[in-house]
């Protein structure tokens, strides 16, 4: 087992009683800086703008944006109810493709008409309680993947990833990252080769950032060299997050990851989707059915304040893409491990077979 140096764990959000404080991820790796939200309004915006970002992070924020919109009330009624209700249709507005944001307000709002109709005399404060919650869920259900998904792992593998599925997208160590860091304290993991990820760059400016934090051996590449690295280096395994995952096991993910996956297959590398029982969404058939959001083009044709594109040009930002379940070799979830992928052992992890 490897000797860690002691770093402080990253906390990308907190809550401080009435407001969560999150990590403005856009400003990383320069600084880091707090953003208070405490407000629906705010936390809504906060996860538009990518000041936060990562399924199961947006998931844990909506939860919270939803509770501070009842601030105050001991014994809530119809109106505040249906106050509530617009409350969460602003959060579930702010980003279409993950699912544990609907997942999160959905429970929540089963919660607030649960206490509605007990009558508590602490229908704010036992908001919170159901936020918190959810949050000490995701850092339970991330070390219990970290657990399942080293397993995998043979001992010094070298790893690829896409995107920032570490601690910086959960309240926890995190999904496919947290994977990469329990299985580098076992020994199974020597390199990691983090993808810089086109356009908003979460490889190179958060991944990095959490693998150098803490020691891991990275280097970083380029989206398009993927391929060159698969096949002159020994890349033992590529993982990932995801944003939300069909009935039928197909996965949406960071726009890259489908192509990824391709690479991974033609090269005999293992691909592996690192996420909780929440990011599953058995209301859609298949991955066809997934909404995907479509960002600003500017995103693609600037780099901060840097143009990099000629005045005028055009461009698409697709910011997820859909993995078919047929290149996946196994979803790692806190319930166990999918393996072979397709929707019947979904379903048998889950519990929910039918």
């Amino acid at each position: 087992m490897r000797k860690q140096r002691r770093v402080q764990e990253v906390q990308p959000l907190r809550r401080r009683g009435d407001a969560i404080f999150v990590i403005d991820q856009l400003l990383l790796p320069r600084k880091t800086v707090y953003r208070r939200c405490a407000t629906p309004r705010e936390t809504a915006a906060a996860i538009r703008d990518m000041v936060l970002r990562g399924a199961p992070l947006i998931g844990c924020a909506a939860a919270y944006g939803y509770a501070f919109g009842a601030r105050g009330v001991k014994t809530a009624s119809p109106a505040v109810l249906r106050k509530l209700d617009r409350d969460g249709a602003l959060l579930l507005a702010s980003r279409p493709t993950a699912v544990n944001l609907a997942w999160a307000v959905a429970r929540m709002a089963g919660k607030a008409r649960e206490l509605h109709r007990a009558g508590s005399g602490r229908f704010y404060a036992e908001l919170l309680v159901e936020a918190d919650r959810i949050a000490e869920e995701d850092v339970s259900a991330n070390r219990r993947m970290a657990e399942l998904g080293a397993r995998l792992l043979r001992p010094g593998s070298v790893v690829m990833t896409l995107c920032n599925a570490g601690a910086l997208a959960t309240t926890g160590i995190g999904t496919a990252l947290g994977v990469v860091r329990r299985a580098y304290r076992l020994g199974r993991v020597k390199h990691v080769y983090p993808c810089e990820t086109r356009p908003y760059l979460q490889g190179s400016r958060l991944t990095l950032w959490e693998l150098m934090r803490e020691g891991i051996p990275a280097t970083l590449i380029t989206d398009s060299m993927a391929a060159h690295i698969m096949k002159t280096e020994r890349i033992d395994a590529v993982f990932v997050g995801a944003d939300r995952i069909a009935a039928d096991a197909d996965v949406a993910n960071k726009i890259g990851t489908y192509g990824l996956a391709i690479l991974a297959r033609a090269h005999g590398v293992s691909f592996y989707v690192v996420a909780p029982s929440s990011t599953v969404d058995l209301s859609l058939r298949c991955g066809g059915d997934i909404p995907i959001e479509e960002r600003s083009s500017r995103e693609v044709l600037w780099v901060g304040k840097h143009p990099i594109a000629p005045r005028g040009a055009r461009a698409r930002h697709p910011a997820f893409d859909v993995t078919p379940h047929r290149l996946v070799t196994a979803i790692v979830t806190e319930r166990g491990v999918v393996r072979p992928v397709n929707g019947a052992v979904l379903r048998r992890v889950l519990g929910k077979a039918r």
